[in-house]
């Protein structure tokens, strides 16, 4: 009887333990689940949600570029792409052989895409073939059934309306190289085929011009494949850019350096520093290069010798020649020499045991600054430049603009040289020499320049001495107004009004720019010739009276001019350069006088419709250019 009562006794302990357990077990299960399910069940309920739902971000619509008048430059339009969904197909190989007989893909496609497959996860969608025409997606479609995994989709591709013609202003986009997504915090840069300004207006403005994503809410199942769309939000477009240039001119620019193999040529207004055209030639066409242009193109352009990739206007290096004549004009009047003092010109200057020639071989005999200036006589400026010195030139011909960048809302501007005894001694360890003074002073020697900064120059006589700057961009977005008060440069204006009387005696009678003037009253043009050597002519070729025009392409003098109209109240300046073109007068003089005749019709056109409340703009009108002004030499 006392076992079985002590048996009972310890099992009814054991159950009371056992039972104790299961209870405390139990209670923690129930704390545990409270704990996860009441106190936590928010962020557990986000969590899951997270899960479910994967957020995407989507490229904008990139921002427009137009000129003054509101013509796009920059656009976009619309791309169609045929993708592949490897899951979708059991054979991808099979599926590109039937795809290869519609649309035209490479070995190197084909690789291209076999790697993405493998790289991607099997639900990822693969480019094909990008820009698409619609036949080629009409034959897509057609065949879509024999086609497992293809599809057709549409975005957005960048396109360039005038093509060449802006190429140099507007540049263009190309896909995000590997360092610049390293380099980004912008998560739009990770997206597929997501595209950058590379060079230009795309690439100054590249940050207003991208827009803000937008976003996509897809719920995904466990492997992440996509459900459905729940929630989209398309972001903010890129902002519009308005430029200064005008389409028509900027059109007509380019098409008259067509003429030349090797050229460039920059209009601004006067008062506001915009600039209106813009030309580089030869040029390239963009949407090659925004659709992804091919490796063998691409080598073709950089091995073209007249280059043209580069922008002649802001990195082109060029010696000024006779352009340069009146900053050393205007160096000699601020230094107190007589601007009627007369100097004989035989048609050489003996300095230092040198013979330093003029262009005209019977020289122009005795010639006062105006005339020197009108006949672009060298003797005298060599006269001139003995008298005052290099340092007072390079002071005044830094303070028109040159030597340094203008500082224009473009990439890639390039800085020229202006010397003096600083400069060599810094440069090259050397003193200066006065005969090297005599070069400078017709713009050759270690002188170069760009053509906007001659331009700026230019731009700067024109206005009377006003430190005016050039730009591109007119607005971001909103209008604002332009800059027409700009600070003086600190030359007298006796000095500067006497110049540009010179000037204006170059396409005057006599002047060496005489045959390219503009004979429409009220909008004659003053200006200045230059030819720069860019090969030294040695006695031998002198003596034998080799003429410029003979020598190979290279070797033949450059051909600038600068001018500025109309002569009464300067509204707009110029600057061109024609590569190895021999005659600034001849040559060069007449591509700035159909520019300048150009805009200053266009306007008048304007302000005609304008005053009978009309708004379309007038045709551009064709110029025929005047024939050059028989001569002995080749007038600077």
């Amino acid at each position: 009887m006392d076992r079985d009562a002590e048996r009972q006794r310890v099992m009814n302990r054991r159950t009371l333990v056992l039972g104790g357990l299961k209870a405390g077990a139990l209670s923690a299960l129930v704390a545990r689940l409270y704990y996860l399910q009441i106190l936590e069940g928010d962020h557990y309920t986000t969590l899951a949600e997270d899960n479910r739902i994967s957020l995407r971000l989507l490229a904008p619509s990139r921002g427009i570029i137009v000129d003054r008048s509101g013509v796009p430059l920059a656009v976009n339009e619309q791309n169609f792409r045929a993708v592949l969904v490897s899951e979708r197909t059991d054979d991808v190989d099979e599926t590109l052989d039937k795809v290869v007989k519609l649309l035209p893909l490479t070995d190197a496609d084909r690789r291209r895409i076999l790697r993405d497959v493998d790289r991607l996860r099997s639900f990822a969608p693969v480019t094909l073939r990008e820009n698409l025409t619609w036949d080629q997606v009409s034959a897509i479609e057609v065949n879509l059934p024999d086609l497992p995994g293809v599809s057709i989709e549409v975005g957005q591709v960048r396109s360039y309306p005038f093509g060449e013609q802006a190429a140099h202003i507007l540049g263009y986009v190309g896909v995000v190289s590997e360092q610049e997504l390293q380099n980004a915090r912008d998560p739009l840069l990770s997206l597929p085929g997501f595209r950058i300004g590379k060079s230009g207006i795309e690439r100054k403005h590249d940050l207003a011009l991208r827009g803000t994503a937008g976003t996509s809410q897809l719920e995904v199942n466990a492997v992440g494949r996509v459900v459905r769309e729940l929630a989209r939000n398309d972001g903010q477009p890129g902002h519009q850019v308005t430029l200064t240039i005008d389409a028509k001119l900027q059109y007509y620019a380019q098409q008259r350096l067509a003429e030349h193999e090797s050229a460039a040529a920059v209009v601004l207004d006067v008062q506001t520093g915009g600039i209106l055209a813009l030309a580089s030639h030869p040029s390239f066409d963009p949407n090659q290069f925004a659709m992804g242009i091919p490796q063998d193109l691409y080598d073709s352009l950089i091995k073209n010798e007249a280059s043209p990739l580069t922008n002649k206007v802001v990195a082109g290096h060029y010696a000024p020649g006779s352009t340069f004549k009146p900053m050393t004009a205007l160096a000699g009047l601020e230094a107190g020499v007589d601007p009627t003092h007369r100097v004989f010109c035989p048609g050489h200057y003996d300095f230092g045991g040198h013979t330093f020639h003029c262009y005209k071989k019977g020289g122009h005999g005795s010639v006062d600054m105006h005339d020197a200036i009108r006949m672009s006589c060298d003797v005298y400026f060599y006269d001139l430049a003995r008298r005052i010195g290099v340092d007072r030139i390079a002071d005044m011909a830094r303070r028109f603009g040159l030597g340094d960048r203008t500082d224009l809302d473009l990439p890639g501007e390039k800085t020229g040289i202006i010397p003096d005894t600083k400069w060599k001694r810094r440069t090259y360890k050397e003193n200066w020499y006065d005969g090297e003074t005599l070069s400078v002073a017709i713009g050759q020697g270690y002188v170069t320049a760009t053509p906007i900064q001659l331009a700026v120059m230019c731009a700067r006589l024109a206005s009377g001495g006003k430190a005016v700057k050039p730009h591109l961009t007119k607005a971001v977005e909103q209008e604002y107004t332009e800059q027409t008060a700009w600070p003086d440069i600190g030359v007298k204006p006796e000095f500067i009004q006497r110049v540009l009387a010179g000037m204006a005696g170059v396409t005057s009678a006599g002047g060496t720019a005489y045959a390219a003037r503009i004979t429409q009253p009220g909008m004659e043009m003053g200006g200045k010739s230059g030819t720069a050597q860019v090969k030294r002519i040695t006695m031998a070729e002198r003596n034998a009276g080799l003429l410029k025009a003979e020598r190979p392409w290279k070797d033949r003098d450059n051909a600038l001019f600068i001018a500025f109209a109309p002569v009464q109240a300067p509204r707009y300046a110029c600057a061109i350069i024609v590569e190895h073109g021999v005659g600034g007068s001849s040559v060069a003089a007449p591509i700035a006088r159909d520019l300048l005749l150009e805009i200053q019709l266009m306007e008048a056109a304007r302000a005609q419709q304008a005053d009978a409340g009309a708004t379309a703009p007038s045709a551009p009108t064709q110029v025929t250019a005047a024939p050059a002004m028989p001569g002995e030499g080749t007038p600077r």
